[in-house]
This record gives structure tokens, C-alpha cells and sequence, in this order.
């Protein structure tokens, strides 16, 4: 199991605002589940004009028995920071369960 850096909670629902448009449900699933949460950048270069970018990705390690899909969101208990759950994957392991691992998004500021 990885080493927690912090707990987070899982959001989950949606509704239909006045403009008929879906908006995202601040429902809590669940709450206090520990996490190890890393946010990893590498340099890419735009290829027609070589402009350099910086690409910044976010995983998630949960414990294996957590109920999380794609397209929940989680909220890092501690930042308040929410992502979205892009994809949510499991190592196949004959011997021990292996930890949920989770590609992130962030959302709201600077995302």
C-alpha cells in the first residue's frame, strides 16, 4: 500500500440548472478515505512553433475496497482542491489486493 499524504472525499451526482445545462452535485459519497495524492509535470514543446508547455498530470492511490468510478470527483480534504476522476484502474495481483489508482483532473482555478 502507498504511504498517505492526505484524505480525501468522493463527490457524486448531477442536476439540470434553469438553462436545462448538467451541473455537478457537491454530494458527498464518502469522506475520510486516505489517499496518496501526486502531482507529476514533464516539459512537452508545441510542434509547429516549439513553444515550450508544461503538462501537469495528478494520481491518485486509494485503498482497493473504495467505491469510485469515472466521472466522480474527489475533494483532497486538506486543500479543498477538487478533480475529477478521469480514469479509475486496479493492478491485477493473485496474492494481495492491489490499491485503486485513479487520473485526475483538477477543476477550478488554473486547471
Amino acid at each position: 500500500m502507498n504511504l498517505a499524504t492526505t484524505t480525501v472525499s468522493v463527490l457524486r451526482g448531477t442536476a439540470t440548472d434553469a438553462f436545462g445545462d448538467e451541473t455537478d452535485l457537491a454530494t458527498v459519497a464518502a469522506s475520510g478515505i486516505p489517499a496518496s495524492l501526486i502531482e507529476s509535470g514533464r516539459q512537452a514543446q508545441e510542434p509547429v512553433t516549439g513553444t515550450p508547455r508544461i503538462i501537469r498530470t495528478h494520481v491518485c492511490r486509494v485503498p482497493p475496497d473504495i467505491d469510485i468510478t469515472e466521472d466522480d470527483r474527489i475533494r483532497d480534504e486538506q486543500t479543498g482542491e477538487v478533480y475529477i476522476v478521469v480514469s479509475a484502474t486496479r493492478n491485477a495481483n493473485p496474492v494481495m489486493a492491489q490499491p485503486l489508482r485513479l487520473d485526475l483532473k483538477r477543476t477550478g482555478r488554473a486547471a
